[in-house]
């Protein structure tokens, strides 16, 4: 590393231990490398702070970074990342003193901006950097930057149809079917994380792009340059970490329904599985298998012997997933000690009853280290001490019954400062739990995820979903932006979580073009709640929650099994290649669902809102989305040669091509001869 010595002239700027540092007017601004091509930025009224949400500690190359100040004007050189700051002082006029300012713009190796903060422009004084005080220390913030003519991807999970974030606007909040993962990738060559785990809002103008944050302590992000998605991907898994190598369990299929009510029920279904020779690894548990929320264990009378049940499944070569709430009870045995020793979310105002569902109850404080360490205490005692590894992190916002996030505080903090953290803490809770107790390949299904869940083995879900055309349209692209966000494991409820009939044929079509899309997704994961319900009722008269109908491949009909058998064997055909992928995710942060600008960047067509996606980099997928369509139109991205799946014929990409797709067929394309052996398959 070089630093240049500071001028004789006066200069606003200091270096010290490669760090870039502007004060001016009450504010600081510090600028330092933060992994290869990268750096941190971090913009206060106060003092800055060290805080570690989502970013691991950097890793940086000495002789990457150079430092150069030159008067009023700053430049910190890290590889391929070039930071110019521009500073000025003079009188303000209208306000009777001095004025300090300071803005920043990034550009590439060469010399190409990638993204600035909004320019001066005379009398209307726009501000890149606004602070509003609040009580408590904290303030409301927003940073503007300058538009740019780019298309963006990322942010996680929102019920949307583009894969274009570019002209629209964002809530900066976890709720069921929307996860908040701030962080976006640009045609314009650079990536782009918001490390603030405040409520907000991003905006994606045509003017101007804005981040703003309810209640924070300093404006924080961190930049990388990268000139495909593949490479900004690879930067930022090394900034906030790489997913776990999924284990072989994760390649193949998941049975789950909301919800089997015993343990009997649960068995006759894995053993129907092998009965008929289907491939199963893994089959769940749903909720209110225990006595109450917040016990964290089987409820005797219907799940009479845990170790018995998993040793059996795993005879069976499956493994039993379990679902985990956050709630506890204010009935159950737990309660009373969270709440002495503060392991729960506490309540501003009002009555301390956060969710009512099931009856009332309150969040474990994933944010507090002792609660994480609890929550896993007797999730042992509870269930891994059987050899259950394996678990479902669900109402992972958290979902409070008000999502009024001023209202609850955090170990951490205040709600509306740092309630987005939520999700990526609940994850952490089990990975450390189960690293500790000698795991190795943890993987947790959970319905919410932030920056830097994935290091935590988080497959996120995407919540529940309506049961409807228009729904699976909306997880095509859900999958895309969340492993553009940085998330590459994703999957969703097979068939959509709410309104489906068992018996309804045209629930049937809709189940078998989910059931397709599945097969290409990173977990391919039947769910929902089917009707008509029944209510399981105890030997003492008293009833336990609903459970659906049933929901295995074989509860639709014959012709419908049929097609749902051949998708299950055509999973396992693609085994190999799903490892594959998953190991691609690991090492080099590379999403396994991808849009398909991932690996066409420069093909404008691949930047529009269409329903099909990359399952890696070899196999386009595009799903039937409309109901009862039997052919559809595809686009093939240029610069390669796709060969259909089904009927074998080659076509040159670069066009747009109709396709035949009777209900037993997805059209899948095959990139440059690519994967051979699947030809026919479908």
């Amino acid at each position: 590393m070089t630093e240049s010595a500071l001028p004789q002239a006066p200069t606003p700027f200091r270096v010290a231990d490669g760090r870039l540092t502007w004060t001016g007017g009450g504010e600081t601004i510090a600028i330092e490398p933060w992994g290869p091509d990268s750096v941190r930025v971090r913009c206060s009224m106060g003092q800055i702070a060290d805080t570690d949400w989502a970013l691991l500690p950097a890793a940086n190359d000495p002789e990457a970074l150079r430092i150069d100040v030159d008067g009023d004007v700053a430049t910190l050189v890290n590889g391929g990342l070039h930071v110019v700051a521009r500073a000025s002082s003079g009188k303000d006029w209208q306000a009777g003193g001095l004025r300090h300012d300071c803005r920043l713009a990034f550009y590439d190796a060469d010399g190409r901006l990638l993204l600035q903060e909004v320019v001066a422009d005379g009398a209307a004084k726009p501000d890149p950097r606004r602070y509003r005080a609040l009580p408590g220390g904290v303030y409301r913030t927003t940073l503007s930057l300058a538009a740019a003519d780019e298309h963006l991807a990322g942010l996680g999970v929102y019920q949307q149809l583009s894969t274009d974030l570019k002209g629209s606007t964002f809530e900066l909040a976890q709720r069921n079917c929307q996860a908040s993962v701030p962080f976006v990738t640009s045609t314009a060559g650079y990536g782009f994380l918001w490390h603030d785990p405040s409520i907000g809002r991003a905006t994606f103008g045509a003017n101007r792009t804005e981040w703003e944050s309810n209640a924070t302590r300093q404006i924080d992000y961190w930049v990388t340059a990268g000139a495909t998605p593949a490479d900004v991907a690879r930067h930022y898994a090394d900034a906030t970490g790489h997913v776990p190598m999924m284990p072989e369990l994760g390649l193949g299929y998941w049975q789950c329904k909301l919800r089997y009510s015993s343990q009997e029920e649960l068995l006759e279904v894995a053993r129907e599985h092998r009965r008929r020779g289907l491939p199963l690894d893994v089959i769940v548990a749903d909720f209110f298998h225990w006595p109450h929320m917040g016990d964290f264990r089987f409820e005797e009378e219907f799940w009479p012997d845990p170790q018995g049940m998993v040793d059996e499944l795993r005879e069976l070569g499956v493994e039993l997933m379990v679902s985990v709430w956050p709630q506890v009870a204010l009935d159950s045995a737990n309660f009373a000690e969270m709440d002495r020793r503060n392991l729960l979310v506490a309540t501003n105002r009002g009555i301390d009853v956060q969710m009512w569902f099931g009856g009332p109850s309150r969040f474990v404080d994933t944010t507090n280290p002792q609660a994480r360490e609890f929550l896993w205490e007797q999730c042992r005692e509870g269930y891994a001490r059987y050899g259950i590894r394996l678990f479902w992190l669900d109402e992972a916002e958290p979902e409070f019954g008000k999502q009024d996030w001023d209202a609850w505080r955090f170990h951490a903090g205040q709600g509306d400062e740092v309630a987005n953290l939520y999700p990526q803490h609940f994850s952490r809770a089990f990975y450390d739990g189960q690293r500790a107790d000698g795991v190795e390949d943890v993987v947790n299904l959970v319905r919410c995820a932030w920056a830097g869940s994935q290091r935590y083995g988080a497959l996120m879900w995407s919540g529940d979903i309506g049961s409807s055309f228009d729904s699976l349209r909306r997880q095509l692209t859900a999958g895309v932006h969340v492993g553009a966000a940085g998330i590459p494991w994703f999957t969703t409820d097979i068939g959509g979580f709410w309104g489906a009939r068992t018996d309804d044929p045209a629930f049937h079509e809709l189940l078998v073009r989910w059931f397709q899309a599945a097969t290409f997704m990173p977990v391919m994961r039947m769910h929902g709640t089917r009707l008509p319900e029944t209510t399981p009722i105890a030997a003492d008269g008293t009833p336990r929650q609903p459970s659906g109908a049933p929901n295995e491949v074989w509860s639709f009909g014959p012709e419908v099994y049929g097609i749902l058998e051949r998708y299950l064997h055509l999973r396992e055909a693609l085994r190999d290649y799903t490892r594959e992928l998953m190991r691609q995710a690991h090492t080099d942060g590379q999403p396994v669902m991808r849009g398909l600008f991932h690996e066409f960047p420069g093909d404008e067509r691949c930047w529009g809102d269409l329903d099909e996606y990359l399952y890696g980099p070899d196999l386009l997928v595009a799903p039937v989305v409309v109901a009862g369509a039997t052919s559809r139109s595809v686009y093939l991205p240029a610069g390669a040669r796709w060969t259909e799946l089904h009927s074998g014929v080659v076509h040159d990409g670069g066009a747009d091509v109709v396709v035949d797709a009777p209900l037993h067929v997805i059209p899948v394309f095959a990139r440059d001869g690519r994967l051979a052996h699947l030809v026919g398959q479908l």
